[in-house]
């Protein structure tokens, strides 16, 4: 459906990576919608390189995080300069909601929930609903897409094949040892979410446990979370160590790879999720898996306090997903 006189688009979607990463499923949608519009996404430093990296812009602003009068001053010049047609604010917050105003008087025509934009997002219900069906639902009233599955669940999630379709084959050495299958660890999270991290001795017993069924480990964060990797390490030495060593294209295409992922409720396991790895997440009364948990082949394990959630579930849980799609656990 082309959307006439709608040339000049900007997306707004800030933070953080799980978040993002559900959000490149309206992306897609958006620029489907909008197949010769220019696209500018306005976001953060730590999403520039994968917004590049993807087919829906053609320009990336990471300045949509302004702290002092200055940058406030200059993002309001450059909203204002760039003559936007449309905005798809995908971040709805008090703070999307100030970029709306800052671009008064005459704004642009603007989905999202900002008081007094054109094409409001207008349903009750939108704060009970999963990322995938609330960003659906939102492109449908703004006139986008009119048979958008809204019902829970039925939303698609986002496609990355973009990260790998453009990278060579591996070729298979003549005589080559078959590498074992992997299972990706994110046992980090957010520094100042703690509740929602499963304690590391856990992770590195059920380390033990995946090993001697025939598994590598393989290990992802931030380098803040070195020390949780050194400390499966201590339990399950042949665990292989990338915290920070790994972008967030690096950990799609390890999650198209894998067997099977295994984490708290953070980013990159979101990521991996998108890509394809069969996923177990682990979900605290820190967060609701109803309005973001991942979507595909995915297990949910809740627990109020995750330190009573014991690793024999979590490794049942495992042993069932990698069965399903392996044929074996």
């Amino acid at each position: 459906m082309a959307h006439r006189g709608v040339e000049k688009i900007l997306v707004i979607k800030l933070s953080a990576l799980g978040d993002f990463v559900l959000a490149l499923a309206a992306m897609k949608k958006i620029r489907e919608a909008h197949k010769k519009a220019h696209i500018t996404l306005l976001t953060t430093p730590p999403f520039e390189a994968l917004a590049k990296t993807s087919p829906y812009f053609n320009a990336i602003w990471t300045d949509g995080r302004p702290e002092t009068f200055g940058q406030w001053t200059a993002l309001r010049k450059k909203l204002r300069a760039a003559g936007f047609d449309r905005v798809y604010d995908l971040q709805t917050s008090a703070h999307s909601g100030r970029l709306f105003h800052l671009m008064r008087p005459g704004p642009p025509d603007w989905s999202g929930i900002a008081l007094g934009c054109s094409l409001p997002h207008k349903n009750p219900l939108r704060d009970s609903m999963h990322t995938l069906e609330r960003q659906a639902d939102q492109l449908m009233y703004a006139g986008i897409w009119p048979d958008a599955p809204t019902e829970p669940g039925t939303a698609p999630g986002p496609d990355l094949s973009w990260i790998w379709k453009n990278e060579p084959a591996e070729r298979p050495v003549p005589g080559a040892v078959k590498p074992r299958p992997y299972v990706m660890f994110v046992p980090g999270g957010s520094a100042h979410r703690p509740e929602k991290r499963w304690p590391v001795e856990n992770y590195a017993e059920l380390a033990r446990i995946l090993y001697a069924r025939g598994y590598d480990i393989v290990i992802i964060g931030g380098v803040q979370e070195t020390p949780l990797a050194h400390a499966i390490q201590r339990v399950a030495p042949r665990a292989r160590d990338l915290t920070g060593r790994t972008d967030f294209g690096r950990i799609a295409m390890l999650g198209a790879r894998a067997a099977l992922a295994i984490g708290n409720d953070t980013g990159p396991l979101h990521l991996a999720a998108a890509a394809g790895a069969p996923t177990v997440v682990l979900f605290s009364s820190a967060s609701d898996p109803a309005l973001a948990a991942p979507r595909g082949r995915v297990t949910i394990l809740r627990s109020d306090r995750l330190s009573e959630l014991p690793v024999a579930k979590v490794a049942q849980a495992a042993s069932s997903l990698l069965s399903e799609t392996t044929g074996a656990a």
